[in-house]
């Protein structure tokens, strides 16, 4: 039977969750050329093909799709025992306040805390979220640990980890005008009731990436600091609004309201967790993040690998 590696079955899932060659090569860091060599000597080595080529997503084939299962069962495995070994190297006990500024990211972050705190039980862990501080500033003074934003302003001694990009829509009501057009040009909200979170209008994409790019305006501003009071508000036709689009995936699919890109080519947006540098190795610190990454491409939608 042919040696197939750790590397082979990260491949094989990374290919998966990126739809895309191209996709996954970023994701694991290599070159197009390296991971499409990759691919091909593993397949020389069993004697089949994994997937099917000019695909995407991309498709696999009966071989692929069994060492999909067994990345599937074997990774996770890998994963526990690393973290264990960290564990012992790096003392169990720490510390992991964080703080959110994606105010819709409890779709990932709820599951990514259940796992975290099964595999790190003695970690004190805390979460902090809302609109009236500013977390980045706390993180360079120890107060916090980590910090999950799509906003990573530059600041002396914190550094950043990509998690996952992901595409702003605007959300609209079924009956709006606007589901007519492919996408939303800056004009078209200048008749519009925008509705945002209470932050600075710089820290909002629909603005600093959209907007403020074609000196447009909304006819007003109204903001509410629940995605669920925001959506709400959309499908009463109250407004519209701009977020992710996994965190409008739910209400498209139950036909609550629409989504159409910002723009030709959409507005792309990256949320990063911040930790400080001096803690960037800490193995507590690190699971977590790479437990974010893997819980986000399970259970979001249409996100891509950074």
């Amino acid at each position: 039977m042919s040696h197939i590696d750790i590397k082979h079955l990260k491949t094989l899932v990374a290919l998966r969750d990126c739809g895309s060659v191209i996709d996954a090569a970023q994701h694991l860091h290599l070159t197009q050329s390296a991971l499409s060599h990759q691919i091909k000597d593993l397949e020389d080595k069993l004697g089949c093909s994994l997937f099917i080529r000019k695909t995407k997503p991309v498709r696999f084939t009966s071989a692929g799709l069994r060492l999909l299962t067994l990345a599937d069962d074997t990774l996770p495995m890998v994963a526990a025992a690393t973290r264990d070994i960290a564990r012992l190297a790096d003392g169990k006990a720490g510390r992991l306040h964080l703080a959110i500024e994606c105010h819709s990211c409890f779709q990932w972050l709820m599951p990514t805390l259940d796992i975290f705190r099964d595999n790190w039980p003695e970690v004190e862990l805390d979460i902090l979220s809302g609109f009236s501080f500013a977390p980045l500033p706390a993180l360079a003074r120890g107060d916090l640990d980590l910090v999950v934003t799509s906003d990573p302003l530059s600041t002396r001694g914190i550094v950043y980890s990509p998690l996952f990009r992901y595409q702003v829509m605007l959300a609209v009501n079924n009956q709006h005008p606007l589901i007519a057009n492919d996408y939303i040009k800056p004009a078209d909200l200048t008749q519009e009731i925008l509705i945002t979170y209470p932050v600075e209008r710089s820290r909002l994409d629909v603005f600093s990436q959209f907007l403020d790019l074609d000196d447009s305006e909304p006819q007003q501003v109204r903001t509410t600091e629940l995605t669920v009071m925001m959506l709400q508000l959309v499908a009463s036709g109250k407004g519209v609004c701009a977020l992710p689009n996994w965190a409008l995936a739910e209400y498209i699919a139950k036909d609550y309201i629409t989504a159409k890109p910002l723009g030709p080519n959409g507005v792309w947006s990256t949320l990063y967790a911040g930790v400080r540098e001096e803690q960037i190795d800490q193995g507590y610190l690190k699971d977590f993040i790479d437990t974010a990454i893997a819980t986000s491409f399970k259970h979001l939608a249409d996100i891509e690998a950074v």
